[in-house]
């Protein structure tokens, strides 16, 4: 073999022998990069899984502010119910109370007071006040007086009402020498919620009026005066009959007992005075039969 041959052989070898050397390191790191990726793959999950537990501690967490403040804002179901109206027709107020939810643990608690109303008609009505010279009358309505309008006829037989210049709720009004009668009309955002009439009697007819009434209320007072003593008079009878049971039952077994006597003896008298009667014919003949039945 030549020279140039070798050379040319050996020259070959070396960069035989380069490409491999690198092509085993190339291979070396790549199984080193194989064998670490694993781990950082696991710090990864890690990490994620990290991740997703701070996530769902905070959503966890979320909730939990709400849960707390639901316990105080907790929705109570409030029971309504109203009370009586204080009028029978026209306009009046009644109470809005409640029965359930109440500050305190009160079973019951007036809310508000709003107004109700009845039938416009209220039909004949009495003065607030009287005298012999003049009246006073007032329309229906409510506090605040100058939320409604009010309207003031005077009513005249077979014509129509004369409408009054007064518009105020209060009317006075003179007594004449013939008897008067006025209307008022309540109006609420132009509707009629409440109508009542008077009577302005002359000051002869009060008078009579007055005079032809009974005096009931004398009357009654003293019958309820009655009735009451009457009663506590019957309850102390009966407190003192049951405290002294024993002395009233053996007064009225003494007293039973000399019935009885009393009885007997007015028996015996009867028998007494029956054979007393009797005719000495009747004596001699039983005297006669019973010395015969001796001989015998």
């Amino acid at each position: 073999m030549s020279p140039g041959g070798a050379g040319c052989s050996a020259g070959l070898l070396l960069t035989v022998g380069w490409l491999l050397l690198a092509g085993f390191q190339s291979s070396c790191g790549t199984n080193v990069t194989a064998i670490q990726e694993p781990p950082l793959v696991h710090e990864a999950h890690e990490e994620d899984t990290g991740d997703n537990n701070e996530s769902e501690g905070d959503n966890n967490e979320g909730p939990l502010p709400d849960n707390e403040e639901a316990g105080p804002n907790k929705t109570i179901v409030k029971e309504v119910e109203f009370g009586m109206c204080t009028v029978t027709c026209g306009v009046g107020v009644r109470e809005v109370i409640l029965t359930n939810g109440c500050p305190g643990g009160e079973s019951k608690c007036i809310v508000r007071v709003e107004e109700c109303r009845g039938p416009a008609d209220c039909g004949w009505g009495k003065p607030i006040s009287e005298s012999l010279e003049s009246v006073r009358l007032a329309c229906v309505h409510t506090s605040p007086v100058n939320r409604y309008k009010y309207m003031w006829k005077l009513l005249r037989a077979d014509q129509q009402p004369v409408i009054l210049a007064n518009d105020s709720a209060i009317l006075d009004v003179q007594r004449d020498i013939h008897p008067l009668a006025f209307q008022c009309d309540t109006i609420d955002n132009s509707e009629m919620v409440a109508s009542i009439k008077f009577t302005v009697y002359t000051s002869n007819e009060l008078q009579m009026r007055r005079s032809s009434r009974p005096d009931t209320d004398a009357v009654l007072v003293f019958v309820l005066t009655i009735g009451v003593i009457i009663c506590v008079f019957v309850i102390f009878v009966l407190i003192f009959i049951i405290i002294n049971w024993a002395a009233v039952k053996a007064f009225w077994g003494a007293k039973a007992s000399t019935t009885e006597i009393h009885s007997e003896l007015s028996s015996m008298r009867y028998k007494d005075s029956t054979s007393l009667d009797q005719s000495p014919a009747e004596i001699h003949g039983h005297e006669d039969d019973a010395l015969s039945e001796w001989n015998e």
